[in-house]
């Protein structure tokens, strides 16, 4: 039984989806409570699923992104795989693509087709470049995504761009999709109208170009890139300890008085003019870090790292993704839950939206067409033979 407490109890989400945009989207609908139907190729389903085999011959793209679903495998193109979908689809609230270029036009799924048929119907389409444009047709991949949008121009070392290690364009498209489809619904409450929402992924990757681009707009400057440090902010990098790094980011003025009096018991520094706003340490780079670095070369990590602490100036460690998987804050504040796979269950973490009354439900991962029959026998068809091609 669904309890009524999760926000999105009661709402269901059909979604023909693959990769990582699409399932991120729904995924984070069924952590909210909705009900989402995975519409899955027979034999072969979302080609994520084979991107890897690390989780115990399941892909770590996938058990990450689509636990908490119901997959239902059907031909989309056999005339009666489409009527199964368009049954689904008139179930439910939201039906939610990231499909290439044209192919819900060509399977009659398009969003004037659906919503003809139920104006309260929410639509959510996810595109490489959006609906218009010279890049419209375009097949589009996180990567090119962020070539195409700017976001690998700022992000590297100077000698090499590079694109960032987990999916940034996709995560984006993701997000805005799932944030767009909580507002139709909301709206829908009110006027008992649905919505067809375009989300593009390069409109997403450049929505986060925002600082790098109004840089550009009104200083004429490209952003350079820095690796760890930051074009506008300093000191803000990785610096030397006695048996390692830290990692310390100052701010603002006060900032950077309680680092060298407090920390470093470097008073002089505080109001040397070469160091006394943040403008004046971005224009005396070099000067500065050098300052900042023979103060923290004489400390250990962590012992710098408890002072920052205790001074209140921001400071982190380097960690690798084994650090964070044993990380303190996500074992002390018991974020870490099992959820099932067909192969069994497995770590996972709770969803980042944490509600106080209400832990957010965390479901199983399907195995491929898992639930075709199940489904099909909620709609009344016949679930001992296969859909025909006629």
């Amino acid at each position: 039984m669904t309890d009524e407490r999760l926000p999105l109890a009661g709402i269901t989400v059909v979604a023909l989806e693959q990769a990582v945009a699409g399932p991120l989207a729904t995924r984070h609908l069924a952590d909210l409570g909705a009900r989402v139907i995975k519409i899955e190729r027979p034999g072969e389903g979302d080609f994520a699923r084979d991107y890897d085999h690390a989780v115990r011959g399941l892909a770590t793209h996938f058990v990450w992104l689509n636990r908490g679903k119901e997959s239902i495998a059907i031909d989309l193109k056999s005339r009666d795989g489409h009527r199964v979908v368009l049954a689904l689809i008139g179930r439910a609230d939201v039906f939610l693509h990231n499909t290439a270029p044209g192919v819900v036009e060509r399977l009659g799924l398009d969003a004037d087709t659906l919503r003809a048929a139920d104006p309260r119907l929410v639509v959510v389409a996810i595109s490489g470049y959006g609906t218009s444009g010279p890049r419209r047709d375009r097949k589009a991949y996180d990567m090119l995504i962020q070539a195409e949008s700017g976001m690998v121009s700022v992000t590297g070392t100077p000698d090499t761009p590079t694109k960032t290690g987990v999916p940034s364009a996709d995560i984006g498209a993701g997000l805005y999709a799932a944030v767009s489809a909580l507002g139709a619904l909301f709206r829908r409450e009110r006027t008992g109208e649905g919505a067809v929402v375009d989300v593009s992924m390069f409109d997403a990757a450049v929505e986060w170009m925002g600082h790098p681009l109004y840089l550009q707009l009104y200083g004429g400057t490209q952003i350079p890139r820095m690796g760890l440090s930051h074009a506008a902010i300093t000191p803000y990098d990785a610096y030397p300890t006695s048996d390692g790094q830290i990692l310390i980011g100052v701010q603002n003025d006060r900032g950077w008085r309680t680092l060298v009096t407090e920390v470093f018991s470097r008073p002089e520094y505080a109001d040397d003019p070469r160091f006394a706003t943040n403008v004046d340490r971005v224009a005396h780079r070099a000067e500065c870090d050098a300052v900042v670095a023979s103060c923290t070369t004489g400390w250990t990590t962590a012992a710098l790292e408890a002072r920052l602490a205790e001074a209140g100036v921001p400071a982190a460690q380097l960690n690798g993704t084994a650090d964070v998987v044993e990380h303190p804050q996500l074992t002390e504040r018991d974020r870490w839950r099992t959820v099932g796979t067909e192969v069994g269950g497995i770590r996972a973490l709770l969803p980042p939206m944490t509600f106080r009354d209400v832990e957010l439900p965390m479901g199983a991962v399907p195995a491929l067409g898992e639930h075709t029959s199940a489904i099909l026998a909620e709609l009344g068809l016949d679930t001992t033979k296969e859909p025909s091609d006629d």
